[in-house]
């Protein structure tokens, strides 16, 4: 029996290969479904069943791509209703996989289709917990992103409550707990940086499962202090029940090369958003006016799915030469699926053809430190999340987190000189690019962001413990 656990950092998400005797399953699979299927070709498998533990809010499944290609049978666990072919399981129900057996657990609470399969091995043992958005390393799912569903959410926290003490908690300490997400997701807010771990140790240290926890008391901690969700999860709810375009059509459509002059009519065309995936510093010497960066090497799926508010949204893009296909899968992933072409030659070729090149200034920490010596008074921009603002920050800094830039335009002044920073320089250039685009010309980036300014004289205020925050 091979257990493999293939996490995908940049949306900090857990998909497993399971095989035993030449039949394998995978467990919420990404959209692209080549590496599933090259796993089980090298292992002369048949992929007989794709189990998804629920309604992924954050990503697209590649659920039914992968049934297509390999003849798989999806399965859900109950109260899962599809639009397309899909085996809704019922709570206990056994799937064979080999010499290995799969058993549902329906465990809702954080969706109430949401269910986990505990794998026994050959022996019949219980061997591992793939526990989807139920339970992860140091925490459980919120309860809140549950699409037009009846119940509130401490009514869901109820629900799972119950199923993790009756389903989860009952099973033995030695079983290894494999959850769909880590650190870096919004599905859970306390998530630990380990992917994998012992139930029994999750029993001694996840808050959620303290043996001596009524369900009030898990109810309001669940709960408190949960930010708003990303206006995309529900589109990727949608997309994961209904289905959606096969990925390779995606690809065809987003891997065309077009000429810098095709490239700019399109944009005119069809009011594509240009989106630049370079990094900051090299996005800051220049860049296609009005272009929106937001760097592939970071958590770029997140952020493309909580600033590009409509998933139709057609895309121009402007990458790296050679990440093309990247880009737009990782664009796929999250339900991005209108990218129209890429910039062929890049902004070499873009600069070539003497077409107009915007750029945004950039000042080092310890040069805006000197500035804000002689006047400080200067206009500083926070855009960190307001927990990260709250533990420490420019004494006279503003806040105006990332996510939620676009309702903080009216407090921000286009006739003086805004000075923009983050944590370390890659959440500040997409604000910056996200301003430019609105025509506030007077923005500059702090090199370095937050982390840099530490180390200056700049006035910060008195640093408080992110965990005793509210």
């Amino acid at each position: 029996m091979k257990v493999e656990q293939i996490y995908t950092g940049c949306l900090a998400q857990g998909a497993y290969y399971i095989e035993s005797n030449g039949e394998a399953a995978i467990i919420d699979p990404l959209r692209e479904v080549k590496p599933y299927l090259e796993k089980a070709e090298k292992d002369n498998a048949t992929i007989k069943y794709v189990l998804e533990t629920h309604f992924h809010a954050d990503f697209v499944s590649g659920h039914v791509d992968l049934a297509k290609a390999s003849g798989a049978t999806i399965v859900f666990g109950p109260n899962a209703k599809t639009t397309y072919d899909a085996y809704i399981a019922k709570d206990g129900e056994a799937f064979k996989v080999g010499d290995a057996t799969l058993k549902v657990l329906h465990t809702p609470g954080h969706t109430m289709e949401s269910t986990t399969y505990l794998l026994l091995d050959e022996n019949g043992k219980d061997y591992a917990l793939f526990s989807g958005d139920t339970l992860f390393i140091g925490d459980v799912g919120r309860p809140d992103l549950a699409a037009k569903s009846d119940l509130t959410q401490d009514q869901l926290a109820g629900h799972l409550y119950d199923s993790l003490r009756n389903k989860i908690m009952t099973l033995a300490d030695d079983v290894i707990v494999y959850p769909a997400h880590g650190a870096g997701s919004a599905c859970g807010k306390n998530m630990s940086k380990e992917t994998s771990d012992t139930l029994g140790n999750q029993k001694k240290t996840n808050y959620a499962l303290r043996a001596d926890m009524a369900k009030e008391e898990f109810i309001k901690e669940v709960t408190d202090g949960l930010a708003p969700p990303p206006s995309y999860f529900p589109l990727n709810v949608k997309m994961n029940k209904e289905g959606y375009d096969n990925i390779e059509s995606v690809l065809e459509q987003g891997l065309q090369a077009l000429s810098p002059e095709a490239f700019e009519a399109a944009a005119n065309e069809t009011g594509a958003l240009v989106l630049d995936t370079r990094s900051p510093e090299t996005f800051a010497a220049g860049f296609i006016p009005n272009a929106v960066n937001i760097g592939i090497d970071g958590n770029f799926a997140p952020w493309v799915g909580t600033l590009i508010p409509d998933i139709r949204q057609q895309l121009l893009l402007v990458t790296d030469d050679g990440r093309e296909e990247e880009v737009v899968t990782r664009l796929a992933r999250v339900g991005y699926d209108f990218t129209i072409g890429y910039l062929k030659g890049g902004m070499d070729a873009w600069q070539q053809t003497g077409k107009e090149v915007d750029a945004i200034d950039s000042i080092a920490a310890a040069a805006f430190a000197q500035r804000y010596e002689q006047d400080n008074a200067i206009k500083v921009v926070d855009v960190r999340k307001p927990g990260e603002f709250q533990a420490e920050h420019v004494e006279t800094a503003q806040s105006a987190p990332l996510d939620y830039l676009n309702e903080h335009l009216a407090e921000l002044p286009n006739e003086e000189t805004m000075y923009l920073h983050c944590a370390g320089g890659y959440r500040s250039m997409i604000a910056a690019s996200i301003l430019k685009a609105r025509g506030y010309d007077n923005v500059v980036n702090i090199e370095g962001g937050f982390k840099a300014i530490a180390e200056t004289s700049v006035p910060k205020t008195a640093f408080v413990c992110p965990s005793t925050l509210k």
